[in-house]
């Protein structure tokens, strides 16, 4: 794993997270733009995920494969999954969902990270 894409997607998923909780504490639906930002950070996770599947055999020895790609199969659906929610519950619920899913994605990076950086 690369580590300015690991910085990237934490950094993303702060700003994202930030952004839900702000519109939380306003009492604000989620709106297009965030969902977009989103979108976004679900775009770097593929790119993440092939990089990661690229650079696999160099790493397989020292990572459990199970746990590793289940944590990767996992993140790419969690931002997904609350956008769907965000955008069918219209209420101030759906910045908090947005929030909790950009937490979760930014915590499951780190933990990737550990788990790929065992040696």
């Amino acid at each position: 794993m690369s580590i300015p894409l690991v910085v990237l997607l934490g950094a993303l998923c702060l700003l994202l997270a930030l952004w839900a909780g702000w519109y939380t504490v306003r009492d604000r639906p989620v709106v297009a733009r965030q969902l977009l930002a989103a979108a976004t950070v679900e775009l770097v996770l593929l790119v993440q995920a092939a990089l990661a599947g690229a650079r696999w055999s160099g790493v397989a020895a020292h990572v459990s494969p199970g746990l590793f790609w289940t944590y990767v199969a996992v993140q790419l659906f969690v931002l997904p999954l609350a956008a769907t929610w965000a955008f069918a519950e219209r209420t101030r619920w759906s910045s908090v969902v947005l929030l909790a899913a950009a937490v979760t994605v930014g915590v499951m990076e780190w933990r990737q990270w550990q788990i790929w950086s065992v040696v």
